[in-house]
C-alpha cells in the first residue's frame, strides 16, 4: 500500500472574471489551465465565484448551477487542456433545488470522471457595508473535513475564515490544509503601499495556520465590479505561518507552490498548540455559561 506522498504540488489560479459572462469565463479558465499542462500540479484552486463575479445580486438566480454541472464544465475544460488527473477546488453559486448557496466544490479530475469529492456551503453570509449575501443566498450549516491522498483537508470560503473557530473546528477535525476561496473587496488606508484590507487578511491566514500547524491555502479574486476593487493577493501560508507564495492585488495570474507535507507534523510538535486545545476543548464546550444547545427534560 503506498503511503500520503510528501509534497504536494499547488497553483492558484487567481481570475479577474468579467462580471455574469460564464461561457466566456469558462473560456478564461481554460486557458489558464493550459498554462498549466506543461507541468501539471496536484491540486488547482480557484476563488469565491471564480466564472461568474462575487456581486450578482437578483442575477445569482440566473447563474447559480448545480453542483454536478459546474463540476462538468470545470472538467472538461480542465481535459481540454492536460490529460493529467487533477483536483479542483472553486468557489460557485449553487442551485440546489430552488435553493441557492455560496458554495465551492473539490473535485477529482481524471479521464473517466469529476466526482465530487466535497461540496462547502458558505456559513457566515455578509450583509453590511457593500455586501448583501443574506437576502440573495442561504447559509451552509455543516463544516466538514475530506479525505485526499494528500491528507485530511477543509474547505471555507472568504468570511468563513474570519472567524477563527472555524479553522479550529477543521484542526480539530483532522484537516492539515485548509483551502479558502475568497472574493475580498480592497478596504482601508494604504500603509506601506498596501491595503489595510489585504494586510489583515495576511494576518488572519498566518495566525491560523500556526495556531493549527496547518497549511494555509487562498484564493483571492481580482479585478472591479462596480467601482469596487477585489483585494486579488492569492497565497500559501506555512504551518509555521510564514507566507510561501503571494500573488499581486489587482492581476490574473497563477502562482504555484510545492508543499513539504512533512512540515505539519514537525511544526505541531514544536508548537503544540492544536494538541493543547483537545485536551482542553471538553472542559471548554461543557461551560454552563456558553450559549450553547442543552438537553433538556427527562431521559425515557
Amino acid at each position: 500500500m503506498r503511503g500520503t506522498p510528501d509534497r504536494l504540488r499547488v497553483a492558484l489560479v487567481q481570475s479577474k472574471p468579467a462580471k455574469g459572462e460564464y461561457q466566456r469565463n469558462l473560456t478564461e479558465t481554460g486557458k489558464a489551465f493550459e498554462q498549466l499542462a506543461a507541468s501539471p500540479p496536484d491540486l488547482v484552486v480557484l476563488p469565491e465565484a471564480a466564472l461568474t463575479g462575487y456581486f450578482l445580486e437578483g442575477a445569482v438566480y440566473e447563474l447559480a448551477l448545480p453542483a454536478q454541472s459546474f463540476a462538468r464544465d470545470l472538467a472538461r475544460v480542465w481535459r481540454e487542456s492536460c490529460a493529467q488527473p487533477a483536483y479542483i477546488a472553486a468557489g460557485f453559486f449553487e442551485n440546489d433545488g430552488g435553493t441557492y448557496y455560496n458554495s465551492a466544490v473539490f473535485l477529482h479530475v481524471d479521464q473517466h470522471g469529476e466526482p465530487i469529492v466535497h461540496l462547502h456551503r458558505k456559513m457566515f453570509l455578509p450583509t453590511y457595508g457593500v455586501f448583501d449575501e443574506e437576502r440573495f443566498l442561504s447559509r451552509g450549516r455543516k463544516l466538514g473535513v475530506f479525505g485526499t491522498r494528500f491528507g485530511t483537508m477543509a474547505l471555507l470560503i472568504c468570511e468563513d475564515a474570519f472567524h477563527a473557530i472555524t479553522p479550529t473546528i477543521a484542526a480539530i477535525k483532522g484537516a492539515r490544509m485548509v483551502i479558502i476561496p475568497s472574493a475580498s473587496p480592497g478596504r482601508g488606508i494604504e500603509r506601506e503601499g498596501e491595503l489595510e484590507s489585504i494586510a489583515r487578511w495576511r494576518d488572519i491566514l498566518r495566525d491560523a495556520a500556526m495556531e493549527h500547524g496547518i497549511y494555509i491555502i487562498y484564493a483571492g479574486l481580482t479585478g472591479f465590479e462596480g467601482g469596487k476593487g477585489m483585494s486579488g493577493s492569492s497565497c500559501i501560508v506555512d504551518p509555521r505561518g510564514r507566507v510561501l507564495v503571494q500573488a499581486p492585488a489587482t492581476e490574473a495570474c497563477i502562482v504555484r507552490a510545492e508543499l513539504d507535507l512533512r512540515e505539519i507534523d514537525l511544526a505541531r510538535a514544536s508548537l503544540p498548540l492544536l494538541g493543547d486545545l483537545e485536551a482542553a476543548l471538553p472542559d471548554l464546550l461543557l461551560d454552563e455559561e456558553l450559549p450553547l444547545p442543552r438537553a433538556s427534560g427527562n431521559a425515557l
